[in-house]
């Protein structure tokens, strides 16, 4: 059940009605809006019927179901009436799902010291808002680059200071949470942990935004339920990520999914970003994909830049050379204004 605050309701308000959640044996969630909070009371469905009489206490508007297994998720908790979507704050002055889009930037592994801080500081020059790049790598075959796992860390750590540049990265064990939380601004959740519900759940205790991956086989379903466990598990802030999924194709490395733009937009309030570089495989078709994405509402994209892709130890195929990140931003400035948003 969603319980809806009035405009202005005191604070007082608030916690009585999350008071009387829990003496009826549900948990309370707080959706934090721009007008209104929004309470998510998840338990038992049987007996929601009780939570229908909340309605009668100061400060609520009104109380009603949603029908969608994914509740927190649901575009149903945010105010359709005025378009209010969620809007997360990463860093200081940066934000992901209000008009300006989001560009993260980098290259898919931190190899070195010197390549990574060269590279992060030519895409914030360019425009990027993120520097992206792995330090935990989970590959398809166990003899491949892993990554440099603290030491990479420690590196985007330093690639940040150097540049100002918020900095995401994967998050691969549960057991590594804390470290990976440590080091970097928003933790990433790789397209074949989509589904690893023990990491979705400790996430849920992070206070930094999660940048969740769709799988190559999830449907859109799926992959708000596994929005679903991080947001129930106590973290509101969770960035959707189409990085294309596994079809009879095999031009490209994966298919981009670009109606899922439109559909998780229609069914979530959470922002949607797109991974053009997973989804191609190929660097010529990236600066395509990113702008269709851009112009199919995506909040912000997820670029790999590299300076020597050609000797790059994994996606070297893949990633921009920085004059072409620099050709992508220009035309991404133009399809923005187009649609009313900007780089």
């Amino acid at each position: 059940m969603i319980i809806v605050m009035k405009p202005g309701a005191s604070k007082k308000n608030l916690k009585e009605v999350i008071d009387r959640i829990e003496e009826l044996g549900y948990t309370p969630h707080i959706i934090h809006g721009e007008t209104r909070n929004v309470i998510g009371a998840i338990g038992d469905e049987r007996g929601k019927a009780r939570l229908q009489y909340l309605e009668a206490l100061v400060g609520v508007e009104r109380v009603f179901p949603i029908l969608r297994p994914y509740k927190l998720a649901s575009i149903e908790v945010k105010d359709q009436k005025i378009g209010e979507r969620s809007t997360f704050k990463v860093a200081e002055g940066v934000s992901i799902g209000g008009p300006k889009i989001a560009v993260m930037a980098g290259p898919c592994s931190v190899e070195s010291r010197e390549s990574l801080i060269s590279i992060a500081r030519e895409v914030k020059e360019m425009g990027a808002s993120f520097l992206r790049g792995g330090a935990f790598k989970p590959r398809t075959s166990p003899y491949a680059f892993q990554g440099l796992e603290e030491e990479g860390l420690k590196i985007l750590a330093e690639a940040r200071e150097a540049t100002g540049l918020p900095v995401v990265t994967e998050v691969v064990n549960p057991d590594d949470v804390d470290l990976v939380a440590g080091y970097v601004d928003m933790l990433q959740v790789g397209a074949r942990n989509v589904q690893n519900f023990a990491l979705l759940k400790r996430l849920g205790d992070v206070d930094k935004p999660i940048l969740l991956k769709r799988g190559m086989m999830t449907t859109i379903e799926e992959f708000l339920m596994s929005a679903e466990y991080i947001l129930a598990s106590g973290n509101e802030r969770v960035i959707l990520c189409e990085r294309g999924i596994r079809t009879f194709e095999t031009a490209t490395r994966n298919t981009l999914d670009i109606s899922a733009i439109p559909v998780l937009k229609e069914r979530t309030h959470l922002p949607v970003i797109v991974d053009p570089s997973h989804a191609a495989g190929h660097w010529q078709y990236v600066h395509s994909l990113s702008l269709a994405a851009i112009a199919a509402g995506a909040d912000g994209l997820l670029i790999e830049v590299h300076s020597e892709p050609e000797i790059a130890i994994c996606d070297g195929p893949q990633s921009l050379k920085p004059k072409k990140f620099k050709n992508l931003m220009e035309a991404l400035k133009k399809v923005a204004e187009a649609v009313g948003r900007e780089i």
